[in-house]
């Protein structure tokens, strides 16, 4: 087999060039190498080769030392992507990456948890500089830490895109909602949301929040359990006027007398 073997590589560094793409399929390593080598071999064969998941660390160190190859950003980008090209290789050519680049390593499930974090973290500090068409692109296909970090802006328009998100968590919601000086029509749109506003947790963060409009608060109540209830009315954070609705609400089902309701709510009626 050894043998065969140095015959198909020796073969690999000289084959043609019309010989090259049936190659790029060879399973033995030593033959991809020496495939490498052929002069005939140029950027196009590479980024096939690159397309190859199972690739080794080995090999890909062995590309990442030509630096005639890695001067393209079709073979870098195709590197970083790889999820076999080297750790510290890896995070320092996701750093050249473009955005929509970036976007895609940081939803790739083949991508380590670390090299993912690192393109979110790149993505949420480039946010305050982008243009809006770009955060438009970033509130569809973004991860769910990035269409938060959208969320968090401010911006009405991204806002309702980056809440249709698939990928957007509900833990991810809630961080957002623990922000007290969030835009009021941010909070409007997630309170307002068919499915975000169907959850029971972030009902119970709409309710704290400041910037809730007071009908739909109202709309919660009913569906809140009754010790939650009476937490929120202990709670001290809550506009007065609140708690004498979450008072109202507890004695109607405790079956009291039920004491009066203002007519001039604290908050915005949105």
């Amino acid at each position: 087999m050894a043998p065969k073997v140095n015959l198909d590589a020796e073969r690999a560094r000289s084959a043609p060039r019309e010989a090259i793409p049936a190659l790029l399929h060879e399973t033995s390593e030593m033959v991809l190498a020496t495939l490498l080598e052929n002069p005939q071999f140029d950027e196009s064969h590479l980024c096939l080769l690159l397309e190859r998941k199972e690739l080794s660390q080995t090999l890909l160190e062995g590309i990442a030392r030509r630096k005639d190859w890695m001067h393209s950003y079709r073979v870098r980008r195709r590197m970083a992507l790889h999820p076999h090209t080297p750790r510290l290789l890896a995070m320092r050519l996701a750093r050249e990456l473009y955005l929509m680049d970036l976007v895609q390593l940081s939803v790739s499930p083949s991508a380590p948890a670390e090299l993912r974090r690192l393109a979110e973290e790149l993505l949420l500090a480039r946010l305050p500089h982008l243009p809006l068409g770009q955060k438009l692109a970033l509130a569809r296909r973004g991860s769910a830490r990035v269409a938060a970090g959208l969320l968090a802006e401010g911006h009405e328009r991204v806002a309702r895109i980056a809440l249709e998100n698939s990928l957007l968590s509900e833990a991810q919601v809630l961080k957002v909602l623990s922000r007290a000086k969030l835009a009021e029509p941010v909070v409007a749109a997630i309170a307002r949301h068919p499915k975000w506003s169907q959850l029971y947790n972030v009902r119970m963060a709409l309710v704290r929040h400041p910037q809730t409009p007071l009908a739909r608060v109202l709309s919660f109540l009913p569906d809140l359990t009754l010790g939650d209830l009476e937490e929120l009315c202990e709670g001290t954070s809550l506009p007065d006027s609140l708690s004498r609705y979450l008072r109202h609400e507890i004695a109607r089902r405790s079956g009291a007398a039920a004491p009066g309701v203002p007519t001039r709510p604290g908050r915005g009626t949105g």
